[in-house]
């Protein structure tokens, strides 16, 4: 288990790396934040090079993670479909080569034929990263990768990464929007349970170096398995008479935002981008919890910071669960699981955590949201 989250750790860093040349490089960038219109729309790349982005981390970890672990080849799971039709009609299916070379000629197929924007992102695909230090060597975790399964998000929060808002972070305070909304989410879970046992999260914007102006990461950790919980984030101090804090989506129901007003008062509502930076805010004490009542987060999203939170003795659930269940928030079977689709649904709805969700740190805190949202929902 050292041995996987050492790898997931870089291959979370090499993905932050092609999201940050993405952004960095012109040629990437043009192709990133260009609109299309007219006949261009239509093309599936051309619509969407940040759809190909996503793709490209998703199956640079996918190979990484495959080649030093090939029992969990079969269960590394992603939000994209890799196959592209590019301008010419041809259907392209995209992996990782080989070589640098190889993986480049098979991106300028999907994007009819610019080598240059197609080697520029072979290159970040095939560097390694710097060493990612981490202290993993004690980790003794009795699970076998033939048990794991694997969740990526490849860049969460893509409108943000998209609009590329830079803000200067400041220590304890939560920004609710700016590039640093973007992670890189990779969350392991067990086969047979569902429940998430290891999580990374990296954010490649945290920050900007002011001598080159080049963009630095951070990255954080935790594993959760049985009487093991290890984070790389120390439990946030909660201070005297601090109260409840609650992060949001600006989106969310009036009906939601006026119970948790009511309970928190509005100095501590706050309103954020991204589900992934939403859960982070919470692992790190920025926000005592995320209330989410509608079903439009994925599996993808949640299943690495959830890791992190049962590793700080908090979780993720269902929000629907939660309120309709007699025994209330001891139910076990109220916390997110990961290895199970719902087949009444299609496409990429199967792994929607439908019911909502609240992510917490404190079972005591959840109690607290709970209550007011009951009468309401």
């Amino acid at each position: 288990m050292a041995d996987l989250l050492r790898l997931l750790l870089r291959v979370a860093e090499k993905a932050a790396n092609v999201a940050r040349v993405c952004r960095q490089e012109a040629p990437l960038f043009q192709l990133l934040v260009q609109e299309k219109t007219g006949d261009d729309k239509n093309k599936k790349f051309v619509q969407d090079f940040k759809t190909l982005a996503d793709v490209v981390i998703q199956e640079m970890i996918r190979h990484d993670v495959g080649a030093q672990f090939p029992e969990m080849a079969g269960f590394i799971h992603g939000e994209e479909s890799n196959k592209f039709e590019n301008g010419l009609g041809e259907c392209v299916t995209v992996t990782v080569c080989s070589t640098e070379e190889e993986t480049a000629a098979l991106l300028a197929t999907v994007l009819g034929g610019d080598h240059t924007a197609a080697s520029l992102l072979a290159r970040a695909i095939h560097q390694d990263p710097a060493t990612i230090a981490a202290d993993t060597d004690g980790l003794a975790v009795p699970l076998s990768p033939s048990e794991l399964g694997i969740w990526i998000d490849p860049i969460d929060a893509t409108s943000q990464y998209i609009e590329g808002r830079e803000e200067v972070l400041e220590e304890g305070r939560l920004f609710p929007s700016g590039l640093h909304c973007a992670l890189v989410l990779i969350g392991v879970y067990l086969r047979s349970t569902g429940e998430p046992v290891m999580g990374v999260i990296n954010q490649p914007f945290n920050y900007k170096d002011p001598a080159g102006g080049r963009w630095k990461g951070k990255h954080f950790w935790g594993v959760s398995c049985g009487s093991i919980n290890v984070c790389s984030v120390s439990r946030p101090k909660d201070g005297p008479g601090a109260g409840l804090s609650v992060v949001l989506s600006s989106s969310e129901k009036p009906v939601v935002k006026d119970a948790l007003t009511s309970l928190c008062g509005p100095d501590k509502l706050m309103f954020a981008s991204g589900a992934g930076y939403k859960i982070l805010c919470v692992i790190q004490g920025l926000a005592d919890v995320y209330v989410l009542s509608e079903g439009s987060t994925f599996k993808w999203d949640s299943c690495a910071p959830h890791a992190l939170l049962r590793a700080l003795g908090g979780g993720v659930v269902d929000l629907n669960k939660c309120l309709q269940s007699s025994s209330g928030v001891q139910d076990p079977q109220i916390e997110l699981t990961y290895h199970q689709p719902n087949t009444e649904r299609k496409g990429a709805e199967r792994w929607a955590n439908h019911g909502g969700l609240v992510a917490y740190r404190d079972s005591s805190q959840l109690r607290s949201i709970i209550g007011p949202l009951k009468d309401k929902l």
